[in-house]
């Protein structure tokens, strides 16, 4: 059996908690920090504009080759201004468990990405993951960053770019 691997990200971004949670809880906005070789789309019509429990979104990725592959995930958890959590419900992982967490602090915010995740196939799916899948998130998660940093401005303390993988 494959096991589940995890993914800790953590940034600094110099704008107040009610920009953060405007911007970040809105799905539409996912496709700006998405990188656009994924070929990212909502393709679901009645996701709503906000977060909200209970919310499908529905997308198409093209991770490999071009290839669309459908993706639904479910909004489970929203407390406001502090967490969301997404699920895939049905998509490319066994499991997706995606937090967003979202923390004041002296000059913007701090946000927190935790994803635990699993792929199919047993231990195909952990030479998948060793081969491609671990370096593709690497590279999603580390476009998303910069683009925060564009859209947001650059955090005036020291931060780098810090991902865990476990």
């Amino acid at each position: 059996m494959s096991r589940v691997y995890s993914i800790k990200t953590i940034q600094k971004i110099p704008i107040s908690l009610q920009q953060a949670w405007e911007f970040f809880s809105k799905p539409d906005n996912l496709k700006h920090i998405t990188p656009s070789s994924l070929g990212f789309e909502i393709i679901s019509k009645y996701h709503g504009e906000k977060m909200y429990e209970g919310q499908i979104i529905e997308y198409t990725v093209k991770p490999i080759l071009g290839i669309p592959l459908y993706w639904m995930t479910e909004i489970t958890h929203v407390k406001n201004q502090q967490y969301f959590i997404d699920e895939q419900r049905f998509g490319p992982y066994s499991l997706w468990h995606h937090q967003h967490h979202f923390k004041e602090i002296e000059g913007g915010v701090e946000m927190t990405d935790i994803v635990h995740y699993k792929l199919p196939m047993w231990f195909l799916g952990d030479i998948a993951n060793v081969v491609m899948v671990k370096n593709q998130l690497r590279g999603i998660f580390d476009f998303r960053y910069l683009a925060v940093d564009i859209k947001f401005g650059k955090w005036k303390g020291e931060q780098k770019n810090e991902i865990e993988f476990g």
